[in-house]
């Protein structure tokens, strides 16, 4: 999928996304606010008036931050197939409601030979290229975004929902303000410069104390349990934006996209969520089964 991140460096991405924002992070915060409390409320009403209507939510998102993808992969000369993923895509997200991890299972199986036989079609000259980038964009976001139906099936899956989404952001929230005020030290400054293991604690800080209420009083766990799930949701969401960061400097962009403003892409908010969402599962499944 190309050269190493490091072969571009970072100068490449800055340029390409560089714009007028405010704040040490580079933020335009009143807009970020914004955005994020509108999000929150469409996400809050499809959840608590037709939960199967959050799917839609999740569609779109997802929808958009595959066509991010596609396109960016697309102007590095990857030429990944659109109509296929969104088709692999919306059968990930929406069937497993009903149809279980079986039915994600073979979705994506069934995605990732769509992929290769539409491939196939356009020649063999840069077929391992573009097929490999293909299932990448299937796993990543699509498959990935499969276990929201799963997490929502059960009685009380809106509230499992909100539980993985609250952690997500306590994690950006905490990481943002103990970031700004604190951070001095740098977690990786070749992957992603502005993240410090100050806002590293203080993501830490938020998802710990953030999951051990909200899963205590939202799912009727143990105040340990919800800290385990806090404490894995800020591991899993640090890894998720490093990783997004290292895809866009491979590629040479600063963000996926300008869809949200004072987020980026819908890629640049998924990251995290994307990447808290199949551990945060599989806790709660576990930890705190459904009654």
């Amino acid at each position: 999928m190309g050269s190493s991140g490091a072969g571009h460096g970072p100068e490449r991405g800055d340029r390409a996304g560089a714009k007028k924002t405010s704040g040490r992070t580079g933020r335009n915060l009143p807009a970020a606010v914004g955005v994020g409390v509108a999000l929150g409320a469409v996400v809050i009403g499809s959840l608590y008036f037709v939960k199967a209507s959050f799917l839609a939510v999740v569609l779109v998102a997802v929808g958009v931050g595959i066509h991010e993808i596609v396109k960016a992969f697309g102007g590095f000369g990857i030429r990944v197939p659109l109509p296929p993923l969104l088709a692999g895509m919306a059968a990930m997200v929406v069937g497993p409601y009903w149809g279980g991890t079986s039915f994600l299972v073979g979705a994506f199986a069934v995605t990732v030979m769509v992929l290769l036989a539409w491939r196939m079609f356009q020649g063999a000259e840069g077929f391992v290229r573009d097929a490999t980038a293909a299932v990448f964009v299937a796993v990543y976001p699509a498959l990935l975004a499969g276990f929201v139906p799963l997490l929502l099936a059960p009685e009380d899956g809106p509230d499992r929902v909100i539980v993985f989404i609250a952690v997500t952001v306590c994690s950006d929230i905490g990481g943002y303000f103990a970031g700004i005020f604190l951070g001095k030290h740098r977690m990786s400054p070749l992957i992603s410069p502005k993240k410090t293991w100050e806002g590293f604690a203080g993501s830490t800080l938020a998802c710990v104390v953030g999951g051990a209420l909200l899963v205590h009083f939202l799912l009727q766990g143990e105040y340990w349990e919800g800290a385990v799930v806090g404490l894995a949701g800020v591991v899993c969401a640090t890894l998720g934006d490093l990783i997004e960061s290292v895809i866009k400097r491979d590629i040479g962009i600063k963000d996926m996209g300008t869809l949200l403003p004072g987020h980026g892409g819908a890629m640049d908010r998924l990251d995290s969520l994307l990447f808290t969402l199949v551990p945060v599962w599989l806790l709660l499944t576990l930890l705190v089964p459904v009654a």
